[in-house]
């Protein structure tokens, strides 16, 4: 496995919040389907991992505050009659991160590894409709302290167990249990990130891979987008280049070479929706991976900011006359 150093490269990273998703992205809510729907709806496996990181100057308790983690509300989507139970548990401890399985883009293996510090399943629920449940609270201790990404990891996993709609839901973690408060230098990551798009047809959502010193290229994959616009990559290299974008219930790909310069970076993907065809509770999910088969983190807060892209400027040399 490549890894990547976040504090260690001496990079600034200006974390104000850790929320999922985060405003900057411009994602509405993340959805996760009962295990009995149907993956045309967007969500290919029905599961959700995320990763907290809490670097080792946080030495206070920290929560996980979930926003209308119940399923039934108006912000969720009913197949036929709501019917859905998803769990939301948490993890820490020796393996949480550092089981390859744990990064896996399915919930095969191991995937849960770790010790399960909470857990709680939530079906129809007038409590929690567009309301916040907390977790917590956690101490950074009962983590896995990882060195190379610079502090004590702990694990989200949010799993469909039955039913076929789909739980929207955001979730913060926070200094405090009643208020969402940041931790000063954290941040929130995944490898498989499935989320809804905005229904305004002018609204860009985007999300961001971390490029890490031995990658050599990406293979950018989408699931489900149909065919709602296009999707491209805007890097310190690369202005606007398109992906192939996927219909109804498919994967698409494609594979781009990375430069120097774009290493040790972050990269946006950028979802623009088509205006003339505005559709509606479109559900998408994404993998990028790099030239070992081996998923990229997407951070809620991209590594080194916003990829700005940097033109080369190309010089020719006028004989003299």
């Amino acid at each position: 496995m490549v890894c990547f150093i976040l504090f260690s490269a001496g990079w600034t990273i200006d974390v104000i919040s850790q929320p999922a998703p985060a405003e900057d992205e411009n994602i509405p809510y993340l959805v996760t389907f009962g295990a009995d729907a149907n993956p045309s709806w967007g969500d290919d496996d029905f599961c959700q991992v995320f990763f907290f990181m809490v670097p080792p100057s946080h030495t206070d308790p920290f929560y996980v505050r979930v926003f209308d983690p119940d399923i039934g509300g108006q912000l969720d989507e009913m197949k036929d009659l709501f019917n859905t139970t998803v769990r939301f548990s948490i993890y820490g401890g020796k393996n949480t991160w550092s089981n390859k399985d744990a990064r896996n883009e399915n919930p095969i293996g191991n995937y849960n590894s770790g010790n399960m510090l909470a857990s709680r399943s939530f079906g129809q629920n007038d409590q929690y409709d567009e309301e916040w449940y907390t977790f917590g609270p956690f101490i950074q201790q009962e983590g896995e302290y990882i060195e190379k990404l610079g502090g004590y990891i702990f694990k989200l996993i949010i799993q469909g167990i039955s039913g076929d709609d789909g739980n929207l839901y955001r979730f913060y973690m926070s200094t405090d249990s009643h208020e969402n408060r940041s931790i000063e230098g954290g941040n929130v990551f995944t490898y498989e990130y499935t989320f809804r798009l905005s229904d305004d047809p002018d609204d860009i959502s985007q999300i961001y891979p971390y490029l890490d010193n031995q990658v050599t290229s990406v293979k950018i994959r989408n699931y489900d987008w149909d065919n709602d616009g296009f999707i491209r990559l805007v890097s310190v290299a690369k202005r606007g280049e398109l992906c192939t974008i996927s219909a109804d219930s498919e994967w698409k790909e494609n594979t781009f070479l990375i430069t120097d310069s774009e290493r040790n970076t972050s990269m946006e993907i950028q979802f623009v929706k088509d205006n003339s065809k505005q559709i509606r509770n479109n559900n998408v999910a994404v993998i990028v991976q790099n030239q070992y088969g081996e998923s990229l983190p997407f951070f809620v807060i991209p590594i080194g900011g916003r990829p700005v892209y940097n033109p080369t400027l190309r010089m020719k040399a006028i004989p003299r006359k």
